[in-house]
């Protein structure tokens, strides 16, 4: 049990390294690059994407604290 937490605890952290880094900053940083922070693009709007992309982020970021909590208290 131990060991499949451990596996789903690195499979949540790169993927939220992954929506952390496609989130708009200051200079567009990796969304600029797949069109997340601008209005134009085959997504239509930035903003319900942006709203998707914060959820996401967010459901992501409660998971990764739930594993955590998990494993301290397996181990």
């Amino acid at each position: 049990m131990d060991s499949i937490l451990s596996v789903v605890q690195v499979i949540i952290s790169v993927v939220l390294i992954f929506l952390v880094l496609m989130h708009s900053g200051k200079d567009a940083g990796l969304s600029g690059a797949f069109g997340v922070g601008t209005g134009s693009g085959p997504l239509g709007g930035g903003s319900l994407v942006e709203r998707n992309l914060n959820r996401w982020t967010v459901a992501f970021a409660i998971a990764f604290g739930v594993n955590t909590i998990i494993l301290i208290r397996l181990g």
